[in-house]
């Protein structure tokens, strides 16, 4: 698999675009042996996705995306690419007939799914979802939500896309999205980077996200963790989400975190005070809602 990946890295652009253009036409051509995800791991941003994604990749029975040597964690068909339609979208999961010759092998089925923090946080997405897979079973993360807002920022000043300080991005956000669920409510293949890229503060109220998944599949559907419990104890944490999912426990070669960016704390402290304070509320709700505490930043 390393010769293959270097391989590929060594590769011309237009010889890389030739073999995804022909592995998407075998795919599309194959798709009625292709069925729809068994599991989505749906956010939330900042929080794990990717990490969790790559440790059930180590399990010998969870397929990622098809074909699997690409490395993808998502799609981005349920608010990006939905003008491709359901067809498309199942090329990227793997035949049935792999799946069986796995199965043989394995001694009991493999299940195939993706990652993407933007599921939870697009209230369309759970619809979409349902009309394509109404049994998939579905893995929030939800992260102390000072944190996230600030690793959040961290991101997209790494990626180059936020120009302002924090104070300043956390004030501009209302003028940001300002018109934007209009348009997302009004055409469902809008995708707005408003919404998705600078939504620091009011993405981390997550209880509005969950209700949305709950009442769309039932909380049966939905495993809900703290991805702090993740970063604490990974095993342990993957040994619940395999549980979940129906697969055998098997014990992780490597623990280490993936997408992850240095950790610091806020450099301000009365903003931190502010955010705490502005999502206590939120969060008393969210714990009353789950019937546990979370334990985050408190005011």
């Amino acid at each position: 698999m390393a010769a293959l990946s270097a391989i590929k890295d060594r590769s011309p652009r237009w010889l890389k675009d030739s073999a995804n253009v022909t592995t998407r036409a075998y795919a599309r051509a194959t798709v009625g042996q292709r069925p729809a995800p068994d599991f989505l791991i749906i956010g939330t941003k900042r929080g794990g996705t990717t990490s969790l994604f790559n440790y059930l990749l180590m399990h010998p029975g969870a397929l990622g995306l098809f074909p699997q040597s690409r490395g993808k964690k998502s799609t981005d068909y349920f608010f990006k690419e939905l003008d491709r339609g359901p067809e498309w979208y199942r090329s990227h999961f793997h035949t049935e007939a792999h799946r069986e010759r796995m199965q043989r092998r394995l001694g009991h089925r493999p299940i195939s799914g993706e990652a993407s923090p933007y599921y939870l946080w697009d209230h369309r997405v759970a619809g979409e979802v349902h009309a394509i897979a109404p049994e998939v079973k579905a893995i929030a993360l939800l992260r102390d939500p000072v944190e996230r807002a600030w690793s959040h920022y961290h991101e997209r000043r790494k990626n180059g896309v936020e120009p302002l300080s924090f104070v300043d991005a956390l004030a501009a956000e209302p003028t940001r999205l300002e018109g934007e669920l209009e348009r997302m409510a009004a055409d469902r293949t809008y995708y707005s980077e408003a919404h998705d890229w600078y939504t620091y503060r009011s993405r981390g109220i997550y209880l509005p996200s969950l209700e949305n998944w709950w009442s769309t599949f039932g909380r049966e559907q939905l495993l809900v963790l703290r991805s702090e419990d993740l970063y604490a104890d990974v095993q342990g944490t993957f040994d619940t989400v395999c549980e979940f999912l129906g697969l055998p426990q098997h014990r992780l070669p490597d623990t280490k975190a993936f997408n992850g960016i240095a950790p610091s704390a806020i450099d301000d402290d009365a903003v931190r005070a502010e955010l705490a304070e502005f999502y206590a509320p939120h969060n008393a709700a969210l714990e009353a809602a789950l019937g546990r505490s979370m334990g985050w930043t408190a005011p």
